[in-house]
């Protein structure tokens, strides 16, 4: 699956400590309040950035999200790429399950996040990084 869209509008917003993931948090509510989305979607837009922006963090070792404002023919969304240059997901179908961690949570961020979301895509490559991206459609 290729995401895709025309950007029409993008900010960065690097995540090197904890204090960043709120800021994510914090711009993601601006932009999908911006962009009109309901108190609904806006809720599972930000808890999915909030979870990538996590493992960012905690296993990519900080990186960064860019939001974009994506248009494909007459709808439009918010796209977020989370990017670090860390370990990488050695496999990719194990971190998607449920109930798989490699910290102290509850296993649920990268499947729940697939599951808020419209479009989810994973480019990751052991000891080169990860890039995730994902988009919400209105």
């Amino acid at each position: 699956m290729a995401i895709s869209g025309t950007v029409q509008k993008t900010e960065t917003v690097p995540i090197v400590s904890s204090s960043d993931v709120v800021l994510v948090r914090q711009r993601v509510r601006i932009w999908t309040t911006e962009m009109k989305f309901s108190l609904v979607e806006q809720t599972k837009i930000v808890t999915a950035a909030s979870e990538l922006g996590r493992n960012t963090l905690e296993h990519g070792g900080g990186g960064s999200l860019e939001l974009a404002l994506v248009v494909n023919g007459a709808r439009q969304g918010l796209r977020l790429r989370f990017s670090d240059k860390g370990p990488g997901i050695v496999d990719i179908a194990l971190a998607m399950k449920d109930g798989y961690t490699t910290g102290s949570g509850l296993g649920l961020g990268l499947g729940g996040s697939k599951r808020l979301m419209n479009e989810f895509e994973i480019d990751t490559k052991p000891g080169d990084g990860t890039t995730i991206t994902t988009i919400r459609w209105k």
